[in-house]
């Protein structure tokens, strides 16, 4: 999907700020979902309130940044699997770009390790798609008034996530396994031999008690180990 960035509600993005002291104050509201059903859910919730408005809706990570500084945006609605720039690096930037907007993370992703990368990138909350309409409008306030919110199973999954088992040398091959490179590739870029790599990954392989290489991914990767 393109880039779009669509403002609704408030009008054009680059007009003058909002009087102070006049009204109650409107929680400015940027939603990130690239699929159109659920953005358009999201919206309409969020809309029904009075103190929030929807100004921006963009489908992929590259333009939240561009969209939230063009309307001034307190809050923006996060995916973290979108095209292109994933919402957790596009929260990054846009904490770099724009840090009075705060970032409240809505996904089915919902990983101790994207947790930690979440946490790690300053996000003001973190909650999973099922939570309920009214928790999400509340979180929102929250978020908008500089407190943080974290869905508080993951918060205690994330505590509960033992230590790393795997070795720096271990958890850097399998990084490089995880991008795709084979282990004579591996072997070649850190000046190791091939049958070295290939016990790294082994010894990855049965710390994590995995199946494979591609299932030990998998596990370091969801508790953020790697």
């Amino acid at each position: 999907m393109g880039s779009a960035a669509v403002t609704a509600g408030s009008g054009p993005g680059l007009g003058p700020e909002p009087a102070m002291g006049v009204g109650p104050a409107v929680i400015r509201v940027l939603v990130a979902e690239d699929m159109q059903i659920l953005r358009d859910t999201l919206v309409a919730v969020l809309n029904l309130e009075n103190d929030i408005d929807v100004v921006a809706e963009v489908t992929d990570g590259a333009a939240i940044a561009p969209a939230a500084m063009g309307t001034r945006v307190d809050v923006a609605v996060v995916d973290i699997d979108l095209p292109g720039t994933d919402g957790l690096t596009a929260a990054a930037q846009l904490r770099e770009q724009y840090p009075h907007c705060k970032v409240l993370i809505l996904t089915v992703l919902g990983g101790p390790g994207n947790l930690r990368r979440a946490l790690a990138a300053h996000v003001a909350g973190f909650l999973v798609k099922d939570t309920p309409a009214a928790d999400l409008v509340e979180a929102v306030r929250k978020v908008a008034r500089g407190e943080r919110v974290i869905d508080p199973a993951l918060a205690l999954a994330a505590l509960e996530v033992p230590d790393n088992p795997l070795s720096p040398r271990e958890v850097e091959v399998l990084q490089r396994f995880a991008a795709g490179a084979g282990p004579a590739e591996i072997a070649a870029s850190l000046y190791l031999s091939y049958g070295t790599v290939r016990n790294y990954l082994a010894s990855a392989v049965t710390k994590l008690g995995a199946r494979n290489r591609v299932d030990a991914v998998r596990i370091a990767t969801e508790t953020g180990w790697l």
